[in-house]
């Protein structure tokens, strides 16, 4: 078995047993980042003299005999919108040029104390806005499964680096969707935490009543060894919870005997591909056999979801993006006359067209005559919605649904239709407007043999239940090891 077939959990291991150093562990992920690089634009920057050194005292810990994490010395990525000290953080977008924060993002510091070794910033959809990792300023990111079609998005470099074997985990973020969906698509195992069960301090906002960040691995129980790092309450983040940290990971017993599953008949509707559902069911299937009770139950909010995500998320978008203009960091357009025009020319030139085709509909939705009839409505159905997930929560453990309505499509297919794209969400965007815990694991192929995800979604802070089914259902199934060509054989 190749170094990049282990889980995180394995390569932490070994490296704990000295059977591998983290510095030699390093290395090894540099080489096939080398390797790959050109293949699937997964990385926007690689920082191998910053990965070795950080590998080299890591080894240097654990010699010691420093207690350190179970992700001690483990190669890993960070989406390019998690702020790094003194390191580029582009957000994949012209207009932030070469910034480098003078901070780190409490998720970073956290990691790092953990012992993370950090490979690089990850390629993404421009200002997390997109469902495919096509709109990047960097270029778009390629599924390692098909390099004709997409890795999903907006954290398609980190499902992308770690289906390829470039790292062995890699932090997201998820507004709607952007790491359940590209875990999808690239057959791994992304969670998205109960909305303030990790600090959004140092990540650069697309929604800020949504964003929530989460781990991209091999398995259930490398996100929960993550989780276990990262998660808790931040004195710099308000939103932040108060939760535990650590626990999920020991707590993953792998029996789910009477919990109670429910499938939402309005996610297994018109729209679904056959092929989709089948894998879906099959994976309910395989818990019942476990000792789950699984049942259908009626969902009908499902079809309010999306306009009322996009609403919420542009109009977010909208006031958060306001403060790139030129004045205080990256881009600056040249040959303007006064202020107003420096904006609009900085703007025109820095910003891609989805970002600004969302700034749009944000600015229209919170103007004046048009703020009561669309972002008013939007809060009040949000608010249904979390109602209506509520109740199901007061019948049901967990649910069971599709991460996506169909498997990975053709690069340039979502860019040339956006509403499409945008009802490509469905199924995860819930989740954010409710706060809610989710996860994609891999359950299965098309006949394309492109990789199918089914997202179990659990009650707010509700990790450990959602953790422990997946972690179940990978107990009796092999999709979480399969690799594309290239990586370890099917």
């Amino acid at each position: 078995m190749e170094w990049y077939e282990l889980t995180a959990l394995q390569l932490g291991e070994k490296i704990r047993a000295g059977e591998v150093s983290a510095v030699e562990a390093a290395q090894a992920a540099l080489d096939r980042m080398a390797a790959l690089q050109p293949d699937n634009n997964a990385f926007i920057t690689t920082l191998a003299d910053h990965a070795l050194a950080e590998a080299e005292a890591v080894q240097k810990k654990l010699a010691a005999g420093e207690e350190l994490g179970p992700l001690a010395g483990v190669p890993m990525a960070l989406k390019d919108n998690i702020c790094t000290r003194g390191v580029k953080t582009s957000c994949a977008s012209k207009i932030l040029g070469d910034f480098t924060p003078p901070y780190d993002a409490t998720l970073t510091e956290r990691l790092r104390a953990a012992g993370s070794v950090l490979l690089g910033k990850l390629n993404m959809d421009e200002f997390a806005m997109g469902s495919t990792s096509e709109t990047s300023f960097y270029g778009p990111v390629k599924n390692p499964w098909d390099p004709g079609r997409v890795p999903g998005g907006s954290s398609g470099g980190a499902a992308a680096a770690v289906a390829a074997g470039e790292c062995w985990y890699a932090i997201g973020s998820d507004t709607g969707g952007s790491i359940r969906q590209p875990s999808s698509y690239c057959g791994v195992t992304g969670m998205k935490p109960t909305y303030g069960a990790v600090s959004r301090y140092g990540l650069i906002a697309y929604a800020s009543s949504l964003d929530q960040m989460g781990p991209i691995a091999r398995t259930a129980a490398d996100c929960a060894a993550v989780l276990d790092a990262v998660m808790g309450k931040d004195r710099r983040d308000g939103t932040s919870l108060d939760v535990s940290a650590g626990g999920l990971l020991a707590g993953l017993t792998g029996d789910v005997r009477g919990m109670k599953i429910g499938l939402p008949a309005d996610c297994f509707g018109a729209g679904l591909d056959p092929e989709v559902r089948a894998a879906v069911l099959a994976a309910a299937d395989v818990l019942k056999a476990r000792g789950a009770v699984v049942e259908e139950f009626a969902l009908p909010v499902m079809e309010y979801v999306v306009p009322t995500y996009y609403i919420i998320a542009a109009a977010e978008a909208s006031s958060n993006l306001s403060r790139f203009d030129g004045v205080k960091y990256g881009w600056r357009a040249e040959g303007y006359e006064d202020l107003t025009d420096l904006y609009n020319k900085t703007r025109t030139e820095g910003f891609g067209s989805e970002v600004k085709r969302r700034i749009l509909l944000g600015t229209f939705v919170l103007s004046t005559g048009y703020y009561d009839a669309y972002y008013k409505k939007a809060l009040q159905v949000k608010a249904l919605i979390k109602r209506a997930y509520d109740e199901a929560f007061g019948t049901y453990d967990l649910l069971l649904t599709p991460v996506a309505p169909t498997t990975a499509p053709r690069l340039g297919e979502s860019l040339s239709d956006p509403l499409k794209m945008y009802l490509s969400d469905i199924y995860t965007v819930p989740l954010n407007l409710a706060g809610l815990p989710g996860l994609s694991m891999p359950c299965g192929f098309d006949a394309r043999g492109l990789p199918i995800g089914a997202q179990l979604i659990g009650p707010a802070l509700g990790e450990a239940r959602v953790l422990n089914a997946a972690h179940a259902f990978q107990q009796d199934t092999q999709f979480h090891t399969k690799m594309p060509k290239g990586g370890a054989a099917q």
